[in-house]
């Protein structure tokens, strides 16, 4: 049987010295939160260990299922911490290895110190247990460290579609939207919903959209500032296109584009005059 009060008891004792022990023969050379020096975060790395403790030397006092949705939380905690995002996964998986040394050898302290009433058996049935537990844990925190480094890279990546399309005042009523770069769907998408959001936020009745710096226009790019324009005429914005070069005309006449409905310049300060 896994559950034991005296072997709980006598793990529980040990989590402040098990953390003392943990950070003093940490490698501070790693990358990421293991090698800072910020004393805050020290602080914060220390308390995150400690936690780790508490909650997994509680799997010889509760049932596993029990066990296991109480570290889950542990887990979601340091797996959304931004210097935990910010460090190796190796380097995570490594501490977690070192973390299982740690308890095997005070399981076998336990064991020498209570021969009297702790079998082989029952010392091989603990260790089994820390191994495919901390097995469980690296997983579990694998995947939603990568869950959450995906909705933090999705979250910058719409920052950065936001700022590579800002809608900029020039007066009470009038703004620019200068385009930039290459337009993808996500980023064509977030520009549509920014511009639409701002020029009523902002009371525009016109807008001028710059595209001479878009380097390649096809037919998703045409449509999506089509669409854009639409929106903003049926919100009673007017619109102005600059920006048209040679080739951006050339391919635009190749793809069967329109402007015979949509006021359109060579340049900017052609529009803005």
């Amino acid at each position: 049987m896994l559950i034991n009060k005296e072997l709980h008891q006598f793990l529980c004792s040990k989590t402040d010295e098990l953390t003392e022990e943990w950070y003093a023969t940490l490698d501070k050379n790693k990358k990421g939160v293991y090698g800072s020096t910020d004393l805050a975060e020290v602080k914060k790395l220390r308390e995150q260990n400690h936690g780790f403790h508490v909650h997994f030397c509680s799997m010889f006092e509760k049932e596993e299922a029990d066990f296991l949705i109480e570290f889950d939380e542990w887990i979601a905690e340091v797996t959304n911490d931004d210097a935990h995002l910010d460090t190796p996964l190796p380097s995570v998986i490594e501490e977690f290895f070192r973390t299982q040394i740690q308890y095997l050898d005070l399981v076998g302290q336990y064991a020498v110190a209570n021969k009297d009433k702790v079998t082989l058996e029952q010392v091989a049935v603990w260790n089994k247990a820390i191994v495919e537990t901390i097995s469980k844990i690296i997983q579990e925190y694998t995947e939603k460290s990568t869950e959450a480094a995906s909705r933090r890279w999705k979250k910058q990546e719409d920052l950065m579609d936001q700022i590579s399309a800002p809608v900029i005042r020039l007066s009470e009523n009038t703004a620019l939207l200068p385009l930039v770069g290459e337009i993808n769907s996500s980023r064509s998408e977030m520009m549509f919903e920014n511009a639409m959001t701002q020029a009523t936020n902002y009371s525009i009745s016109k807008l001028f959209i710059d595209i001479s710096g878009v380097a390649v226009i096809d037919t998703m790019v045409a449509n999506q500032i089509f669409q854009m324009i639409s929106g903003l005429k049926l919100i009673g914005v007017e619109t102005a296109l600059s920006g048209i070069s040679p080739v951006i005309a050339k391919t635009a006449v190749e793809l069967g584009i329109d402007f015979k409905d949509i006021q359109v310049y060579s340049t900017l300060p052609q529009a803005l005059k």
